[in-house]
């Protein structure tokens, strides 16, 4: 390993920052992804990179698949749930991740939600989504659910998430809810990328009570964390 990309791979876990480190085993070339760049000697693919982002978010190291002797080591922190909007679903929602293996982060600027009487053994950010996503950095073993039903909160976290590596990002509200939302990030000139939000949020298991409708969201979030977006 070169001393540049060793320097790099420390820094991210000093961070708190989730990395892979691809090899060629035939000669030991390498290429490092820390969550925002890739940097190194190897020239990967675009579906080479999506596969070793599948990879890291699942903490999951081995031979990169369609991929001729390149081996992927992955350095990943714990999973990371972000909730925005510390609404009803949030307090079922954020034990259950937790119980998970989830470190769980509750977003809301408005300090009667986000208390920690609500919400015990969660990191609580009283800022508005952006700036606290900003503070947060989202990683490829990061997941973004925005819960609050108002534009004003859910579509700047849904902005900052979709310009991260993110691995799960998704938003609470009916089809039509939702087709209005794409319509104001397509002007916000993120159509081609909404497409990476999964909305309505969660698997159709049928319940409609919060607690279940949590389960559902998890459930999910699991899901996508280990078999990707196609799932």
């Amino acid at each position: 390993m070169k001393w540049a990309t060793w320097e790099r791979l420390d820094a991210a876990a000093a961070a708190g920052i989730s990395a892979a480190l691809v090899t060629r085993l035939a000669d030991g070339a390498q290429s490092l992804f820390d969550g925002e760049r890739w940097q190194g000697a190897l020239d990967l693919a675009g579906e080479q990179r999506a596969a070793v982002r599948r990879m890291l978010a699942a903490d999951k190291s081995g031979m990169l698949a369609g991929a001729e002797g390149l081996f992927v080591r992955c350095y990943a922190r714990a999973p990371r749930l972000v909730v925005v909007g510390a609404a009803h679903i949030s307090q079922f929602l954020a034990p259950m991740a937790t119980l998970a293996g989830f470190e769980v982060i509750v977003i809301d600027p408005r300090r009667a939600f986000a208390s920690a009487e609500r919400f015990r053994g969660v990191t609580l950010i009283d800022a508005w989504p952006d700036e606290a996503l900003e503070q947060v950095r989202l990683d490829a073993t990061s997941a973004v659910v925005t819960l609050t039903h108002d534009p004003k909160l859910d579509d700047p976290a849904l902005i900052a998430a979709l310009a991260s590596p993110a691995f799960y990002i998704g938003a609470l509200g009916s089809s039509r809810t939702h087709a209005k939302r794409i319509a104001r990030l397509t002007e916000a000139g993120l159509g081609d990328k909404a497409g990476r939000i999964h909305a309505p949020v969660g698997l159709d298991l049928g319940g409609r009570a919060p607690r279940e409708i949590a389960v559902s969201i998890l459930a999910q979030v699991i899901q996508v964390r280990y078999r990707g977006e196609g799932s």
